[in-house]
């Protein structure tokens, strides 16, 4: 059937019907501030991650055991971030966390921070290679680690409750200060976050 609407109209109403079109797969973006909080999902996010490796790392700096090795050894600790595993029922960037932590602890300025068995692998390959193709006045030799006195590792729990369309999430943050000197068990501390999370159509 041949159209009664004159082209220029035709023309009109099909670029309008285009834009309509483009203008419903449009995606907005709006940035934000990094330290604003915001949850979507209700699932770890980067504000947890953040607030928990800062209250823990506080709390793990302000007790005895720093003081007493500092008065001892008349130096301070050297500590290593070892395994934080994720046992939580989501996927959570363990990997971020790890950072954060190491992060409060460095800027602490109360430690010393050793590499992770990962970064010291890469850097033995550096002075290897050093010692075959740098001068002798610029090589870093082997053999002059520094050796960590304690570890920090842990693990993230969850326990997840649902009714309908609410949902209770809950976090547990459990870490652990070793003495590699001993095993010693120095420090244990604990972190807990909980949200509700309700929504009109939610499902589990």
């Amino acid at each position: 059937m041949r159209s009664t609407l004159p082209k220029n109209r035709l023309a009109v109403l099909m670029a309008l019907a285009l834009a309509l079109a483009a203008a419903g797969c449009s995606t907005s973006v709006t940035r934000m501030e990094t330290s604003e909080v915001k949850d979507l999902s209700g699932a770890w996010n980067d504000t947890d991650s953040q607030q928990v490796s800062e209250e823990m790392i506080k709390d793990v700096l302000d007790r005895t055991w720093l003081r007493e090795f500092t008065h001892t050894q008349n130096r301070q600790p050297a500590v290593i971030v070892g395994e934080v595993s994720n046992l939580s029922h989501e996927h959570i960037n363990v990997n971020t966390f790890v950072a954060d932590m190491e992060r409060s602890l460095i800027n602490s300025d109360k430690v010393q921070f050793v590499a992770s068995s990962t970064e010291r692998q890469e850097i033995r390959g550096e002075r290897k290679d050093q010692d075959l193709n740098a001068s002798e006045a610029t090589r870093k030799a082997m053999g002059q680690e520094k050796g960590a006195d304690f570890m920090l590792k842990g693990t993230i729990n969850t326990i997840i409750d649902a009714e309908g369309k609410t949902q209770l999430r809950y976090y547990q943050v459990d870490l652990t200060l070793i003495s590699l000197a001993d095993n010693r068990k120095v420090w244990v501390g604990q972190k807990k976050i909980k949200k509700l999370v309700e929504r009109s159509n939610l499902s589990f």
